[in-house]
């Protein structure tokens, strides 16, 4: 089975009902780690050696956070320029993340109709994601298709329970053997 990283973050992770939906069905699942950035660093003092292990022990990593003015939350941003380094995560020695998945979770609370061309945000989620869909592909890794939840304000708590339990199937896919690597 393949190990899962979650690295989430939420600055207003106790204001977030969809994402509170959404931990509650992965977090303890047998094989995934979750790591709830915030939590671990209010300070935005990271520990770049112990996220280097915490990768290097995991085979899918998945960057859940909420979309923060087309992007993720600032600890998150802060994450991966100081821990994804020249010549580990990159460049001609970096090589440490080469073969793992990766993906997004997100949340908006836009609805689908306000994320495409003729939307007021004028672009699709995949093209806001780009900069990780790159990110991913210049550290070697298999960049997935995101796992959306849009318009989050107004989903009831049983479109929710669907959304957690399509989250805990992906992510049981992903584990098997079977995952299916997309790009």
């Amino acid at each position: 089975m393949k190990k899962v990283l979650v690295l989430f973050a939420h600055p207003k992770f106790e204001k977030s009902r969809a994402n509170n939906v959404l931990v509650n069905y992965i977090k303890d699942k047998e094989g995934v780690t979750f790591h709830d950035l915030y939590e671990e660093y209010p300070d935005f003092h990271i520990d770049v050696p112990f996220e280097k292990k915490l990768l290097a022990e995991h085979d899918v990593i998945i960057w859940h956070h909420p979309m923060y003015w087309y992007s993720c939350p600032p600890l998150l941003k802060q994450w991966i320029d100081m821990v994804l380094e020249f010549n580990w995560a990159y460049g001609p020695k970096g090589k440490a993340l080469s073969s793992k998945i990766c993906l997004n979770a997100i949340t908006t609370g836009g609805n689908k109709e306000l994320y495409c061309t003729q939307g007021t945000n004028s672009y699709t989620i995949t093209e806001f994601l780009r900069p990780f869909e790159q990110t991913a592909n210049l550290c070697l890794m298999h960049y997935q298709k995101p796992f959306t939840v849009m318009g989050t304000y107004k989903l009831s708590d049983e479109d929710l329970k669907i959304y957690g339990e399509n989250y805990s199937m992906l992510i049981d896919q992903l584990q098997s053997k079977e995952a299916i690597v997309t790009t």
